[in-house]
């Protein structure tokens, strides 16, 4: 086989992660991503900016039409510094304001309408079509990244995540019960698998990575085993 053939066969390293809240995806893919020496595009961030500014025009997430458009008019944009990805609303770097309760709700319900979504998937592929990325989200191996070689579904008990969940609250000052979280987490849950638009689901050629028992280092290493066997198949570059 000619040089220009092995050339053509090899293909960007792309890892899909999907999963519900609080699984851990950002943090887990973060890690991986660095030990990699790829990209990590967190696509929930560029939901929770659309999210934000659906909020900042005073209009109602759930209003499909009012937020579809608005969102329209908004440049979500993801930028890396240090390794790591900064998400830019309209230029204005929003990494730290979005990840409040109400800024999750926003994004949360936003993201069931298919004109947002199919303005952000489009944004998402087109940063993955020649670059090795880990992606993660909710619909990326079944939507995104179809074809991706790795594909994992990274999951953990409600309970487990919402402990997760609140200790990140308590982290950033707020104050929230645990039963209110897991009802939370259980809600959004519900919302995401059942929403119309792109539900939530574990991918066909999916492997399931449970976190509930396993410590930050464990599920890293189980995502790069998968890697690891991925790229001893095929050629695949970094």
């Amino acid at each position: 086989m000619s040089s220009e053939n092995i050339s053509r066969n090899v293909r960007p390293l792309l890892i899909a992660i999907d999963g519900p809240v609080g699984a851990g995806k950002s943090t887990i893919s973060d890690e991986v991503a660095k030990r990699l020496g790829i990209l990590h595009l967190d696509t929930g961030a560029m939901y929770r900016a659309a999210g934000l500014y659906v909020l900042r025009q005073g209009l109602n997430p759930h209003d499909e039409a009012a937020a579809t458009e608005a969102v329209a008019q908004a440049d979500v944009s993801v930028r890396y510094q240090d390794g790591a990805q900064r998400t830019l609303l309209d230029g204005e770097d929003v990494t730290g304001l979005i990840r409040t309760p109400e800024v999750a709700a926003a994004a949360s319900a936003v993201s069931k309408h298919p004109g947002v979504r199919a303005q952000l998937v489009r944004a998402q592929r087109a940063l993955a079509e020649s670059t090795p990325m880990l992606m993660d989200g909710r619909d990326i191996g079944t939507v995104v990244l179809k074809d991706a070689p790795v594909k994992v579904y990274l999951t953990a008990s409600p309970e487990a995540r919402a402990e997760r969940r609140l200790k990140q609250y308590r982290e950033q000052g707020e104050e929230h019960t645990f039963e209110e979280v897991l009802e939370a987490v259980n809600a959004r849950d519900y919302q995401d698998m059942h929403r119309e638009a792109d539900p939530l689901r574990q991918a066909e050629d999916a492997t399931v990575v449970d976190s509930s028992d396993l410590s930050f280092e464990e599920t890293v290493e189980a995502i790069l085993g998968l890697v690891r066997a991925a790229m001893a198949k095929e050629a695949l570059h970094v």
